[in-house]
């Protein structure tokens, strides 16, 4: 994934008829305008449906029917789900199609905010077409979910209906609510420098309910200690019940 942010760098300075990175770090001091430009040529969005089965598989069998009884404990029928950095939607319809076709608790209704800071990302992901490269990885039995169009895979709507996608930037906003599960997978912890991975982590714990579920990529981990979040996990964390 770096080699493909290098070979975008490579691109750009051709571009701009720069030959050494020095002389683009010089045009980043005189020109602000192209750290914009920087931003989004370091952005990584390699996804597909039920990228690292196993963090599905715990999800469906064991963490959401926690969950879904603390909901019920609270008075409460939906679960709200946060999948941050969410790139082509994979994520957040993986998690769509689990309560829906999947073994996920049917006692509560899914809520599923999904959250990118490429909005030109976003506009093709509420398409939800993709190539079949990105589905092989799903339940055969899921997979009638999607029609035929082209060279693409298209979800049916019905399958899109709980999820709501928002353009943000992790970096400064946050949404203003609060959920019982958050996925960050592979963003934040892999890419961000400590100190921003910091600030962060501290954030979404804020935005826990009680009990909640933290989830970083399956080889990612928190950058210290996050008050009231306890680690349950290499990847899983959970936000202290008061």
């Amino acid at each position: 994934m770096r080699g493909q942010v290098c070979k975008r760098l490579r691109r750009r300075l051709a571009i701009l008829g720069l030959k050494e990175l020095s002389d683009y770090c010089a045009l980043l001091e005189a020109d602000t305008a192209e750290w914009r430009q920087l931003d989004g040529l370091c952005r990584v969005s390699v996804s597909r449906f039920y990228r690292d089965q196993g963090v599905w598989n715990c999800l469906e069998r064991e963490l959401l029917p926690q969950l879904a009884v603390q909901a019920s404990e609270r008075g409460e029928t939906r679960l709200r789900i946060w999948s941050a950095g969410c790139a082509s939607g994979e994520e957040p319809y993986t998690l769509a199609l689990m309560f829906a076709l999947g073994d996920a608790p049917k006692s509560c209704e899914p809520e599923i905010l999904a959250t990118d800071v490429d909005p030109h990302l976003l506009a093709r992901t509420r398409r939800a077409c993709y190539p079949g490269s990105s589905l092989r990885e799903l339940p055969v039995k899921w997979r009638a979910s999607f029609e035929k169009s082209g060279d693409e895979f298209c979800l049916g709507p019905e399958y899109r209906t709980p999820v709501q996608f928002l353009v943000q930037d992790i970096r400064r906003d946050f949404p203003d609510e609060r959920f019982d599960l958050i996925l960050c997978r592979n963003l934040v912890f892999t890419y961000f420098q400590a100190p921003i991975q910091v600030v962060i982590a501290g954030r979404l714990a804020e935005v826990l309910v009680p009990g909640g579920l933290l989830l970083l990529g399956s080889h990612e981990s928190l950058p210290e200690t996050v008050p009231g979040l306890t680690q349950e996990g290499q990847w899983l964390f959970r936000m202290e019940m008061t």
